[in-house]
């Protein structure tokens, strides 16, 4: 796996949250909490896009505080992440560019 792919699988779960989070189907406890708020359209968008940037900054964050750009809980280190076949995918500073155009560039 690429340092590109890993950070699309990512992208693929924050989009995937989002989705849950903001369904009608009240399928998680945020969903659930979000219909009983009985916000009107224009406020759901509004809540939408405050909760995509969020977990955008969220992700972002975890991703560059695996790569070493960024410190995880005040602790600032590389970590090594490897694929299955042992390639390594994040911790030589090659996610830190892939987390900022795929997630930033859209977001």
């Amino acid at each position: 796996m690429t340092p590109a792919e890993f950070v699309r699988h990512w992208q693929t779960e924050r989009d995937g949250l989002l989705e849950l989070f903001m369904s009608t189907a009240g399928e998680t406890l945020v969903s659930q909490r979000i219909a009983s708020m009985g916000l009107s359209e224009q406020q759901t968008i509004a809540l939408r896009d405050v909760l995509n940037l969020a977990l955008t900054d969220t992700f972002y964050t975890l991703l560059l505080g695996l790569d070493g750009a960024a410190s995880i809980g005040g602790v600032q280190h590389s970590y090594r992440v490897l694929d299955e076949d042992g390639d390594l995918i994040c911790g030589d500073g090659r996610v830190e560019a892939e987390a900022y155009a795929q997630l930033h560039t859209d977001s």
